[in-house]
């Protein structure tokens, strides 16, 4: 299939759908990442004792997600990909940010000084993104299909590990793999992969709503479905520098790396959206994409940090959607980003959401992880793989997935290092960008080879 052919699309790029079929599409996108979107911040809150402004920082994270969703795919100014980029809390700034408030804590600083610090450092590493977007053009031999493909894999393979948490039973619990855990995760995946095949539009349309859907009836019916009680404000209006503002720039560096590893996650995902939405992943028009993403990723750093939300970055759930649905117009998007905001403005909505069990949760995203992870191979064979390029992958997959597996590899490391390497994204991908750069491509050699016989 050529990055080009939309054929399988039910809906391309630039086709509008009717407000019907564009709010169900929007609305699986956002069943599929609202999650991800408020554990950032449930972390946060609970690890450090901010508790009291856990239904703050929830919905102010869900209205900067809205806000950057629409940037990215109305695309103001150059601000944004122009397609389905579902921006979200991101999980890469977690450590720092925890590290971060453990010091201004062990200094005897309050709740409200721990989120000045946090945000005021979070506001300076997001204008890191927005300087380095500039640059993308100059960065096309480091950026490569080869070096993408293979942080989108380690993506996907990185999400699906969070998917079969959720399918056993969750974090820490008694009953981890019951087997009413694993039926319910099942139901829940072999009614979305059922849908998702048929040939009725609104039956395809509505697969992860429909499986998630027959997943909590059938929890409920099983007494795995439990209503637990709201506790958060009926409203939230946003309020720009609540807590303040404060900075210390020992704090700042690991940040600062971290951002600078987000933006090749970002392009990674930013690749396989192209690549779904049959979108060129070479030359001008990608380049100018990947620029407008990272942007977006910036300005929406940004408005985290003045309204108080932890950073958002590009998503890679919703490429998944996109692949189930065959949907990837970005009008789509539009419907996403007002949908989060009104979720943010009116934090019920996601409590109503986090009632959905944990099994049921990871049924529905492995197979919208597991695309991600298809995704990927298909990014790294477009074309024929050499030997180099097997041997890249090679070491790329068996550091980032080691690393990852056993954590105490790093156990000897400075905590900047273990933080920067410790997960398969960071420690994969920059082995792959460093041996893309250091080891010779053999298409050139083989190029020069001929080059000098048709010479002679």
């Amino acid at each position: 299939m050529s990055a080009t052919d939309s054929g399988d699309l039910l809906y391309g790029l630039e086709e509008k759908p009717g407000p019907l079929p564009a709010f169900l599409t929007a609305l699986q996108h956002v069943l599929a990442s609202l999650v991800g979107i408020i554990t950032p911040p449930l972390i946060v809150g609970s690890v450090l004792g901010l508790n009291a402004y856990l239904p703050w920082l929830i919905s102010m994270s869900l209205i900067v997600s809205g806000i950057g969703t629409f940037l990215q795919a109305r695309r103001f100014y150059g601000i944004g990909a122009g397609m389905i980029c579902l921006q979200g809390t991101s999980f890469a700034f977690l450590s720092v940010i925890l590290a971060a408030g453990f010091s201004v804590k062990s200094k005897g600083g309050g709740p409200e000084q721990i989120m000045a610090m946090i945000f005021g450092l979070t506001l300076v590493a997001a204008f890191i993104p927005v300087v380095v977007s500039r640059f993308l053009g100059q960065l096309r031999r480091v950026i490569t299909p080869l070096v993408s493909g293979t942080v989108v894999c380690l993506i996907g393979i990185s999400l699906i590990k969070v998917s079969i948490t959720d399918w056993g039973g969750g974090h820490n619990v008694k009953d981890f793999g019951a087997p009413g855990n694993l039926m319910l995760g099942l139901l829940t995946l072999g009614t979305i992969v059922l849908f998702s095949r048929a040939r009725n539009r609104w039956l395809r349309l509505g697969a992860v709503i429909l499986g998630i859907a027959i997943g909590c009836l059938a929890a409920a019916l099983s007494g795995k479905l439990t209503w637990q009680p709201f506790n958060q404000p009926w409203i939230a209006v946003p309020q720009p520098f609540r807590f303040g503002f404060d900075f210390d720039y020992t704090l700042f560096l690991p940040l600062a790396l971290i951002s600078l590893i987000s933006i090749l996650e970002a392009v990674g995902d930013l690749t396989a959206n192209c690549l779904l939405s049959r979108q060129p992943i070479e030359g001008k028009s990608y380049i100018t994409r990947l620029k407008g993403g990272i942007l977006a990723d910036g300005v929406s750093c940004i408005l985290a940090a003045v309204f108080s939300a932890l950073p958002s970055t590009t998503f890679a759930q919703n490429n998944g959607v996109i692949q189930m649905t065959g949907v990837a117009s970005r009008h789509v998007g539009i419907w996403i980003g007002a949908l989060l905001a009104v979720l943010g403005l009116f934090p019920i909505f996601g409590a109503v959401v986090q009632q959905i069990p944990a099994p049921v949760l990871g049924g529905a995203t492995l197979v919208m992880f597991g695309s991600v992870l298809a995704a990927g191979i298909r990014i790294m064979t477009q074309s024929p793989l050499t030997r180099r390029d097997m041997l890249i992958i090679a070491v790329s997959f068996g550091i980032g997935l080691g690393v990852e597996a056993e954590p105490e590899f790093l156990s000897y490391l400075p905590a900047v290092c273990k933080s920067l390497f410790g997960s398969a994204i960071t420690s994969g991908g920059l082995m792959a960008m460093l041996l893309n750069l250091i080891l010779p491509d053999e298409r050139s050699d083989n190029a020069l080879a001929t080059g000098a016989v048709i010479e002679k």
